[in-house]
Order: structure tokens, then C-alpha cells, then sequence
């Protein structure tokens, strides 16, 4: 009786420890344990949790090791430094810069937690286990010294949190009361407290996280409908999705009360019936609201918030999604399938893909189809494993897709912006999407990434090897003590070609394909059965919605990326373009490489042909991804039109009194150059300068004493926010300029009249580059003066 009841117990702690494994995901899992709260709605496949999947040799586990090297090199103790000083605490280490130094100061600590946490749970590495718990322990004693609940890291958070509370509301898109997004940065340490306590087991963070969800209620409680609206207009991160986990796995309704108070009208209103009020709109101020939408539906079976998030994920896949899966210029949605135009050094934010592949994971469990993860493979190959230097673990805030551009990497400890913190949790989670449960007992495969998965509930293993795409073979051999009857279904990709091939045991069997796009196998699985999926690939291309002649190159899943050079080219003249006579894009280029991906253009490039490999595999190469296409008339055509361009530059050179090149010793020199806080540097090819604030420069430009004149003066496109300056010519100003108005990653030549009084009789004339206050004048890349 005593060996019955002793056995009894062990399974019973052999039943929990297993179910308690399983509750490792917000999409819901199977046979859930953490979770309070089940879904109301009929779940179709379940993710199996990151610890049941290990990932093997290949891109992905390096992309992982490079990112877990990183975690450990971050010192928590500066990473609590400014919680503590909020708390009273004497820091125990010094703050951290970049992003961590100002208003978002503590956003990295939500995701961090997030990372170390996954990790813990893919590796059972107890290095991040050991990282979690003492920074939860920590968070506790900094929220028991506050007593009201809260825990936060920016400058003056208790008086910007009184006016809140008080219904003393001013809001703009990222700035609230003074403070930088400030419920951002909450939502960011909310979800690492729950992600400790889900895949740590650590029960503080849980009990953490519920005091920090009650003083959000104590904040916004006495707040009318109309002030939250207001309030919402600045981003608030992801609280609306993280008070609804709350709910789940407290039981408490309260929080999911609060959920809904985190609603934003103006924007949810109008995607609940199908109206894309997106261009204009920040990407990833929305793309969380369409998350917490989902995960109330899954929750309390909310019909709008599933019409919410099904459009949202339908708009922004097929309207406004670049070629590697990625959205945004300069963080913001155009409009609709406008894109040619908006391909710049700041496309594709590398946050927005990491909360769309999240989007994308619980829409797949409530209905599972191919075309559903065809996004997702795109995103993840293409976007995310690009974003990180695989040597550094370093990320990309933008993953630039200028014709010519080149990725820039964050560093190790002073950047810290919103995409090193998503990157910090993006690089160790690739095991969590590779393998859902159907409901029915199936195995959906839904990635081909090296990995083993380790089925619990069947006691079966699956190892699956590939080295896709450079082979088109995947395997996927099982493991088992004991016969099991299952059907496996293996996404069928909508890259494939004709001549799919699919084994069991060295036979073919017949391919049959589900509604959902999975070719399926049932059979009673043995030990050592093994299936072998070949997967015909060629070059194919996805042109821009509003451009069918500039196209992206694809092999099989990934974005293939012409190479450059470590020398920045010409942005007008240094980029290839492909010249062909037929529609047949795998003519263009061909392989040059079988064991690793590398293409080279076959006579097709002009002026020169050029070499193509994996997106995701450019470092710090200049390159392409887009090509312009021309038929051999139509690049005539073009020829004429370059021809055109360099007769009306040279006519433009004949009208030319004066050019100067700033940066440049010796031009300055030549044009009595002055000027106080300025500074040069070179980017694109040519050198400029700036005056920063308070300061100044000026220059003298020859003049021709009968004629009226032009001042043309040349700015690149980019982030130019506080650069708005006075043009002053003698004394007298001739222009005010913003240049943040110029936003495409090129050159501008801006035009200024001057009056004809003021060159009148002149030999020459000053010209003055005057900051307004607070902010800078320039970067000036050249300037020419011009007899109208």
C-alpha cells in the first residue's frame, strides 16, 4: 500500500512537473496548468513550448548562441541601477546608456527578463535561470520600498503618474505628461515578470507583476472614457495583451476589465470593420493593440476583437509588408500598397516583425493554415535571423532596403533602443513555431529548421536535419519505444516548385494535401521511421504593388541580396540593374556555388554583373535587394533618359558661378570659411557639415554682378528631426529650412532665390547657415550658386 501511494505521488509530481512545462506560451497550450483561465474558443493546434524543442546545428542555433553569449555579458546590477535610485535604494551599479539613460529608461529589463527566461527554458542553462530570479528578487525590495506598488526607471515617474491619475492628461504619439511612452515601458517590465514566472516558475514575479496590474487600476481608475482615449493616443506598448495574460493566469477578472480600458477607439474601431485607417499610423504602436485583441477573443470569445486582429493581419501582410516580411518607413505605415517610393535606410523596424510573427502564432492555433506560416518562414528567414550580426549578436533597429544601403548594428551597451530589446528575445525563441499539436493528435511541421523534438504526450521524438535552402531535402526521423498511430502534416511551402517528392522508409507515398495546404502521412509511426521531403526550388521574384519593374529575387524561403562592396556606391549610378529579353527570372542568374547559396547575374547586370547570396547572411556589406528590370527597348529607353540627365547637369554646370564642397580642407579654405560648434564627417560618398546648436558657419560664394542668382544646396534624406535653420545671404535671410521634410534615403537639391539686390553689383557674398533654437543647420553636403 505504502510502494502504491508513494508511486501515486510520484506521478502525480511527474503529471504536474509535465503540464507545468506546457504552460510556456501565451497562444494556448495543451493541457494548460498555469493558466486560471482556458480559452473560450475552440483552439485547432497548439505550440509545443520551447523546452521541448532543441535546435540543432545551422543558421538559427548560431543566431541563438550569438544572442545568449550577449545576455550574460549585461550586468544586471546596472540594469536595476535607476529602479533602485526611483525606490531610494543606493544603486549598485552604474546605469546603463543609449535608450536606458532617458525617458524609456527600464524598458530593456521587461525584455531581458524575456530572454534570460526563454533561454533558461529552451537550454536548461541555469546561468539565466540564476539572472531571473535575482532580478525578480530585486524588482520585489524596489516595489515593497515604493509600497504603492510600482516599479519603474525614468525621471520624475511619481509626478508624471500623480497628473495621470489626477485626469491631468497631455498627450502627443510618444510623449505623455513629459515622459516617453511611459505605459510602453510598463507593459515591457509587466511581460518579463509574467514570462519569469512561466517559464522560471519564479512565483514572486508572478505576485510582482499583479501588484504592478493593481496600481494600473489605481492610476486610471477614477480616469472618464473620454480622458483614456486621450491618454491612449501616445503608445502604450503592449498593456492592453499583457493585463488579458494577467487575467489568464490569476483567474482574476478585474484584469481583463483593465485589458479593455486600454482600448483605442479611433484606430480599433475602424479595423473591427474592415477599414484600413493604418497609413499615417506608427507600425508598432499598433500592431500589440491587434495582439491584445486576439488573446481576448481567445479568452472570452469577443467577436470584435477577432475581426480586429484577423483584418489587421490581413492588411498589413498583403498592403503594406516589404519583401522580407517587414513593414514601416521611419516606423510609420504609407499608404496602401504604395512602396516603390518608400525604400529608404529606416524600413522594416525590426520590433514590427517580432510582434507580427506573435500575431501570427495565435492566429495559427485558432485556424491553422500554410499561408499562415508561408508569412511567418518569410519574416523570420528574412527579417529576423537578417537583423543580428551572427558574430557580435548584435541587432538592426532597421533592416534598411535602400537600393545601395548597408545594415548598422547596435553595440554592446550604449544603445539599448526598443529593437535590442525584441532582439534580445527574438534570437533565442526560434524553437517556439517550428512544431504545433493539432487537436486532433496530428504533428504539424511547420518550419524547416534543424531540431529535435521531444513529444511528451507520446513519448516520440522527431529529429529533423536539413540544410534548406542550400539542399531542398528535410528529414524527419522518429523515435519511439513504442508503436504510435498519429497523422504528420508538413506544411507545404508556397515557394515549392512542381516535383515534390515524399518518402517514408525510402518509398514514395502519396502526397495528399489538407485543407489547410499541409501534406499529410497517417500511419502507425515505429521506431526509426523516416521521412524524407524534397522540395523543388528556383529563382523566383515578388515585384513592389506599385512598381511590377522592380523586384526582389528569391531561392526557395529566402530574399536573395546583390553585393556591393564595402564601399558605399553611387546612390544615383552605382547600382545594378538586370537587362533581359525574357520573364524567366531563373535565367537571370545562375548558382555558382552548390554547397553553400551564392548566385551570380549571367550577363543580365548593368553595367556590371554582380553576386547574389542569402539576405540574412550580409554583414557589413553595402547591397541590394530590389532591382530595377528592364527588356533590352525598354533599358534603351532608360539610356536615353541618363543621357537627357547628363546633358542638363552639363547645362546646369554653364550657369554655375560658384560650388563648394564642405568638409573639405581646402574648398573652405578657398570660400573664407568661419563657423563656431560645427563638425564634419563623410556618408554616402561625400563629406558634410553641420552647426549645432548655438553655433554657426558661413562661407563666400562668387556672384556675377548683372544677373540674379540661385542658391542650391544639398541635403540627404533621413531622420532629420531639429534641423531646422536660417539660409542667411549679407545679413539677410533668404530661407528658413526643415530638412526633416526630405525623407527618402537620397540626395535633395534644394533650390533658394535670392533677392537681385542682394548680388547686385557683388563680386561675391556671404552665406550663413544659422540653427533656430535648440536646434542644428544642416548637414550641408554642397552647395552651388546659380545665374538664373
Amino acid at each position: 500500500m505504502k510502494r502504491l501511494i508513494i508511486l501515486c505521488l510520484l506521478l502525480a509530481g511527474g503529471l504536474q512537473s509535465y503540464y507545468s512545462a506546457q504552460a510556456q506560451s501565451y497562444v494556448p497550450g495543451w493541457k494548460e496548468s498555469k493558466m486560471k483561465v482556458l480559452p473560450a474558443v475552440d483552439i485547432k493546434a497548439y505550440p509545443f513550448p520551447i523546452s521541448d524543442v532543441t535546435l540543432s546545428d545551422g543558421p538559427f542555433k548560431t543566431a541563438m548562441l550569438a544572442d545568449a553569449h550577449y545576455l550574460l555579458k549585461i550586468d544586471p546590477d546596472r540594469l536595476l541601477s535607476a529602479f533602485r535610485s526611483n525606490a531610494g535604494l543606493e544603486p549598485k551599479g552604474k546605469q546603463y546608456g543609449g535608450w536606458e539613460t532617458g525617458g524609456l529608461a527600464g524598458h530593456t529589463m521587461g525584455h531581458y527578463l524575456s530572454a534570460c527566461a526563454m533561454q533558461y527554458a529552451a537550454t536548461k542553462d541555469t546561468a539565466y535561470l540564476n539572472r531571473v530570479n535575482y532580478l525578480v528578487s530585486e524588482l520585489a525590495i524596489c516595489q515593497d520600498k515604493r509600497g504603492n506598488g510600482y516599479i519603474g526607471a525614468f525621471p520624475n515617474d511619481n509626478k508624471l503618474w500623480s497628473e495621470i491619475a489626477a485626469g491631468d492628461i497631455r498627450s502627443r504619439g510618444f510623449d505623455l505628461n513629459g515622459g516617453w511612452s511611459p505605459w510602453y515601458t510598463v507593459h515591457k517590465i509587466m511581460a518579463g515578470l509574467l514570462d519569469a514566472w512561466l517559464y522560471c516558475d519564479n512565483a514572486t514575479a508572478l505576485k510582482v507583476n499583479k501588484r504592478l496590474a493593481d496600481w494600473t487600476g489605481n492610476i486610471i481608475k477614477n480616469l472618464s472614457e473620454e480622458q483614456m482615449q486621450k491618454m491612449l493616443i501616445c503608445e502604450y506598448g503592449g498593456m492592453a495583451e499583457t493585463l488579458a495574460n494577467t487575467y489568464a493566469l490569476s483567474g482574476d477578472k478585474k484584469y481583463l476589465d483593465l485589458s479593455y480600458r486600454f482600448y483605442d477607439k479611433r484606430i480599433l474601431d475602424s479595423l473591427a470593420i474592415g477599414r484600413d485607417i493604418l497609413p499615417g499610423k506608427h507600425s508598432n504602436t499598433q500592431i500589440p493593440k491587434a495582439i491584445a485583441s486576439i488573446r481576448r477573443y481567445e479568452l472570452n470569445k469577443d467577436a470584435k476583437d477577432a475581426a480586429i486582429a484577423k483584418y489587421f493581419w490581413e492588411v498589413v501582410t498583403r498592403d503594406h509588408s516589404y519583401a522580407n516580411g517587414g513593414n514601416s518607413n521611419y516606423e510609420y505605415f504609407g499608404p496602401a500598397r504604395h512602396l516603390n517610393d518608400a525604400l529608404t535606410d529606416n524600413t522594416t523596424e525590426t520590433c514590427n516583425t517580432y510582434n507580427m510573427l506573435k500575431l501570427t502564432r495565435h492566429l495559427f492555433a485558432l485556424s491553422p493554415q500554410a499561408r499562415l506560416m508561408d508569412y511567418y518562414e518569410k519574416a523570420l528567414y528574412n527579417h529576423i535571423l537578417a537583423s543580428q550580426n551572427h558574430e557580435t549578436g548584435m541587432m538592426c533597429y532597421f533592416i534598411p532596403l535602400r537600393m545601395g544601403g548597408r545594415k548598422e548594428y547596435s553595440d554592446e551597451f550604449e544603445t539599448f533602443t526598443c529593437c535590442v530589446g525584441s532582439g534580445m528575445e527574438n534570437h533565442v525563441k526560434y524553437g517556439e513555431s517550428i512544431y504545433y499539436r493539432g487537436e486532433d493528435g496530428s504533428l504539424y511541421v511547420n518550419l524547416f529548421i534543424p531540431s529535435v523534438l521531444n513529444w511528451q504526450e507520446k513519448g516520440v521524438t522527431v529529429t529533423q536535419t536539413s540544410t534548406l535552402p542550400a539542399d531542398n531535402r528535410v528529414a524527419l526521423t522518429v523515435t519511439t519505444r513504442k508503436a504510435n498511430a498519429f497523422t504528420l502534416r508538413i506544411r507545404k511551402p508556397a515557394w515549392a516548385r512542381p516535383g515534390i517528392s515524399l518518402q517514408v522508409n525510402g518509398q514514395q507515398v502519396p502526397q495528399t494535401t489538407d485543407e489547410s495546404g499541409y501534406l499529410t502521412i497517417t500511419r502507425t509511426w515505429k521506431n526509426n521511421d523516416r521521412v524524407l521531403l524534397t522540395l523543388p526550388a528556383d529563382v523566383y521574384t515578388e515585384a513592389m504593388p506599385d512598381n511590377p519593374n522592380r523586384q526582389a529575387l528569391f531561392y526557395g524561403p529566402v530574399l536573395l541580396s546583390g553585393i556591393l562592396g564595402e564601399k558605399e556606391p553611387d546612390p544615383v549610378s552605382g547600382v545594378p540593374v538586370l537587362v533581359t529579353a525574357n520573364q524567366t527570372p531563373d535565367t537571370w542568374i545562375k548558382r555558382v556555388n552548390n554547397r553553400e547559396l551564392s548566385f551570380r547575374s549571367a550577363g543580365t547586370g548593368q553595367p556590371q554583373d554582380v553576386t547574389l547570396v542569402p539576405f540574412n547572411t550580409t554583414r557589413n556589406e553595402y547591397y541590394t535587394v530590389y532591382w530595377d528590370v528592364f527588356s533590352p527597348d525598354s533599358w534603351k529607353q532608360q539610356q536615353a533618359v541618363y543621357a537627357a540627365e547628363k546633358k542638363k547637369q552639363q547645362e546646369l554646370d554653364a550657369r554655375t558661378t560658384d560650388i563648394l564642397r564642405p568638409g573639405e580642407m581646402q574648398p573652405e579654405r578657398d570660400h573664407n570659411f568661419t563657423g563656431e560648434k560645427t563638425t564634419t564627417e563623410e556618408e554616402h560618398g561625400r563629406k558634410w557639415r553641420i552647426a549645432w546648436p548655438e553655433g554657426y558657419f558661413a562661407f563666400t560664394m562668387k556672384v556675377d554682378p548683372q544677373a540674379t542668382h540661385t542658391l542650391q544646396c544639398t541635403y540627404w534624406g533621413m531622420d532629420n528631426r531639429g534641423r531646422t535653420f536660417d539660409i542667411v545671404v549679407d545679413g539677410t535671410t533668404i530661407a528658413t529650412e526643415d530638412i526633416n521634410k526630405y525623407k527618402g534615403s537620397r540626395f535633395y537639391d534644394i533650390s533658394y532665390p535670392i533677392p537681385a539686390h542682394l548680388t547686385k553689383g557683388k563680386q561675391q557674398v556671404q552665406i550663413r547657415f544659422v540653427p533656430k533654437a535648440n536646434n542644428s543647420a544642416g548637414p550641408l553636403y554642397g552647395c552651388r550658386m546659380i545665374k538664373d
